[in-house]
């Protein structure tokens, strides 16, 4: 049996199924296409209760439930509801673990150096909430990053008396290029930059920051400082999650923090932080976590066991644990289909689409066509339109489109696993029609 076979029938995905028989479900209200079905894209699209009506251009907002991520959410949830205090107390660690575990299969990764969160912006307000900053060190960002982030850089600047500075990572997004991104970035550095904070994948124009690259060049610096001095290469990294096949020593970062319920396809209200062991513990939790071995220590009056970086930096306290125990599923889900044929469909997607808009003297792509440069987010203009009157246009003719939540604002679009190389070319020929009706 090879990988992908071990994953669907034996592997993770038997966390929830194993729970049945003591938590029967009722009769399923659709009738999926069954894992085996993953070979064929219509077979990945089957395992969703998306309607057909509507070609889903927006997929990255907020997650469909596969098939084994619905119905684990639903046996946990019939467990809970029939007996919330023995469901938790019996199930509670080892389903935490469960999920730990295959999220470090996914990554990677060691379990331990993982913190589970509840989305992108909780992770990234947990992470930089806490990080050690002196008064005097800086937190070096780009004018490219989301609210999210810029938020959460603000409010720890205002507590430690570092400062913050923005930088534009290129002067041209036509004529953008790897080298010119880390150029510009190292050039930036200065002596006291202790946090470089970058988002992998900008959603204000879909370009794919060459993290790996980034990193490289920041080890060269940091060579020469000490400890205390290293400026920590940390990554939102919500929008290559899901799409890039990656892993984290790859990408050689030192944090990454993205929410699982988009590309992911995970549980809604699902995250996590990703911290290297020798990053960690500049980290310090900023909400009481209630992983078992701290809590014993506490109870004992000792100090807390050391290396559990990632469950000291998990929330502590009461979570929607049916979609915390069933993201697990999402990583399986995620492995059968299998990460670089993930990431092969939906490059090709958005190749076709981006092309297909280049052609079109009425619009004006600004998402970089080289692959190395793009993941999953188209981002364009069509003359005569505004964002919003282009992305009403296309609902009306079934297609769900986005607008960039930036002061600079595109109609956006991310084909990915739930749409098809057909619906692409459906949409292609609506844009078309928008510059019909402007001459």
């Amino acid at each position: 049996m090879d990988r992908r076979g071990f994953l669907v029938r034996t592997g993770l995905m038997l966390g929830a199924s194993a729970l049945a028989p003591a938590f029967p479900l009722g009769p399923p209200q659709a009738q999926p296409s069954t894992l085996s079905d993953l070979g064929s894209w219509e077979g990945v699209r089957a395992q969703f209760l998306l309607t057909r009506e509507r070609i889903h251009m927006a997929g990255f907002l907020l997650a469909s439930h596969p098939t084994p991520v619905r119905e684990a959410i639903e046996i946990h949830r019939r467990g809970l509801d029939e007996n919330p205090a023995d469901y938790l107390h019996g199930h509670i660690e080892r389903l935490e673990g469960a999920v730990l575990r295959a999220a470090a299969e996914y990554l990677g990764a060691q379990p331990t150096d993982i913190a589970l969160t509840d989305s992108t912006t909780m992770g990234l307000g947990l992470l930089y909430g806490g990080l050690a900053l002196r008064e005097g060190q800086e937190i070096l960002t780009t004018t490219h990053d989301h609210y999210s982030t810029a938020t959460a850089l603000q409010l720890r600047a205002s507590r430690t008396g570092a400062s913050i500075r923005r930088i534009a990572l290129y002067r041209q997004l036509a004529s953008v290029s790897q080298e010119e991104i880390v150029e510009t970035l190292v050039t930036a550095l200065r002596p006291q930059t202790r946090m470089v904070a970058v988002t992998w994948v900008h959603s204000s124009t879909g370009l794919k920051l060459p993290i790996r690259a980034l990193a490289d060049a920041l080890a060269k610096v940091n060579a020469s400082r000490a400890e205390e001095d290293r400026a920590l290469l940390c990554v939102d990294g919500v929008h290559g999650f899901g799409v890039e096949d990656a892993r984290m020593e790859e990408l050689g970062c030192d944090f990454f923090i993205a929410g699982c319920h988009k590309w992911l396809f995970g549980p809604r209200g699902t995250g996590l932080v990703w911290g290297q062991p020798r990053a960690w513990p500049l980290a310090q939790a900023v909400i009481p976590s209630f992983n078992s071995q701290l809590a014993q220590s506490w109870q004992r009056g000792v100090p807390p066991p050391q290396g559990l970086w990632g469950p000291m930096m998990t929330p502590g306290g009461f979570h929607s644990f049916e979609h915390r125990w069933a993201l697990g599923e999402a990583f399986a889900f995620h492995q059968a289909i299998g990460k670089a044929r993930v990431a092969a469909r939906i490059h090709a997607l958005n190749r076709q689409l981006k092309e297909g808009l280049a052609e079109m003297g009425h619009v004006t792509l600004h998402t970089p066509r080289a692959e190395d440069l793009s993941a999953g987010l188209v981002c364009f203009e069509v003359t005569g339109w505004a964002p919003e009157q282009v992305v009403t246009r296309l609902h009306e003719k079934g297609i769900i489109a986005s607008v960039t939540p930036y002061a600079t604002r595109y109609a956006r679009l991310a084909p990915s696993l739930l749409t098809s190389p057909e619906e692409v070319n459906t949409t292609l020929r609506e844009i078309a029609t928008l510059g019909r009706a402007t001459t």
